[in-house]
């Protein structure tokens, strides 16, 4: 195993890269087995598995983070044991013991602790748990048979050359999600239905484009990926409400810390995409990036910019930098929102 790792901490993207262990644990007979790390960082599944034909599978993205002292922490890996479980509910998978989620995330970043970056780098071990139907299942339904993984590999800080604004488009040709469909659940379907819009996005030079509700096509849902907020003039963190956006965990952190730390007044409601003018700053959250900045979004022709296109807004920098102290350790965190690892 590696002791020592010889890694560009400043160049490196976020990207796939082996590190030394993964955890493994198998479902079967109605219980999950104890789970063990291993070497491979391939797995071998029945062709028939469900997973492959049905998109029988869910998956979770979360970090380790290296304090300034050396020691390593993880960043509410509970909320994400709760998440993981509402997925696999949703598609028929057992549920994951939240202490086992936890602890299997804990023995992967153990095993692969020469792989987290060092504190000031502005990398993170990036941790991704994963269950997916595998077995011998040929017709359509629940499969025999489960398997619950961990990986983990470092990844560069997101924004290369600092917190800058980005613009996004209004996707109106493509919906992220159906109505009363899987858009509350982190499973992989929800994102192969983007990828075609990301890439028309992307062609017409924006980072992404911003899904409408998919009943009305009236009311902001997603960025991309992330989830979407807007600051008014009047102290208001709006971000919006639909049974079809995935409950972000950096979202509702934001949402504490804007209440608790910065005094600000939260709404969680409809944004209708023709209310733009209401923000004064707006921003997209997640898991990658923390939070993205918006300059703009395009909407029928019309480009809106909120605070700037090329200056970061003066509460999404304070709400980015509350949240990155958290994370890294700089900052007091509220109870139970931190993991030691070491």
């Amino acid at each position: 195993m590696s002791t020592n790792v010889n890694i560009d901490w400043d160049k490196l993207g976020f990207a796939y890269s082996k590190t030394d262990l993964r955890y493994i644990s198998i479902w079967k007979d109605g219980k999950w087995d104890a789970g063990k790390l291993v070497e491979d960082n391939n797995i071998s599944i029945s062709e028939a598995s469900t997973s492959l034909h049905y998109g029988q599978q869910c998956f979770e993205g979360l970090k380790a983070y290296r304090t300034k002292d050396g020691s390593i922490q993880l960043f509410r890996p509970d909320e994400n044991a709760k998440r993981i479980n509402r997925s696999c509910e949703r598609v028929l998978m057992p549920e994951i013991p939240v202490d086992k989620f936890v602890d299997a995330c804990l023995q992967v970043v153990k095993a692969n602790e020469a792989f987290v970056p060092p504190y000031g780098s502005g990398a993170t071990l990036y941790i991704r748990p994963y269950v997916i139907g595998i077995g011998d299942n040929l017709g359509v339904g629940p499969a025999p048979e489960f398997l619950f993984g961990v990986f983990c590999c470092p990844v560069g800080a997101y924004f290369k050359g600092g917190l800058a604004p980005v613009n996004f488009m209004i996707s109106e040709k493509f919906d992220r999600a159906a109505p009363h469909g899987t858009g509350a659940d982190k499973i992989g379907g929800n994102y192969a239905a983007s990828l075609l819009a990301h890439v028309e996005a992307t062609k017409k030079g924006f980072a992404d484009c911003v899904y409408l509700d998919p009943a009305t096509h009236t009311n902001i849902e997603e960025v991309g990926a992330a989830n979407f907020f807007g600051i008014t003039n009047n102290n208001v963190f709006a971000t919006p409400k639909s049974p079809s956006i995935l409950p972000s965990i950096t979202k509702y952190s934001l949402i504490h810390i804007a209440k608790e730390y910065l005094k600000m007044n939260i709404e969680e409601r409809v944004i209708p995409i023709d209310s733009l003018g209401e923000f004064i700053e707006a921003g997209a959250c997640g898991t990658a990036a923390v939070i993205t900045p918006i300059g703009g979004i395009e909407y029928k022709g019309n480009l809106h910019v909120f605070y700037s296109e090329t200056e970061v807004g003066p509460i999404t920098r304070k709400l980015y930098d509350l949240l990155y102290g958290i994370q890294f350790g700089d900052v007091k965190a509220p109870e139970g929102w931190i993991v030691k690892v070491k």
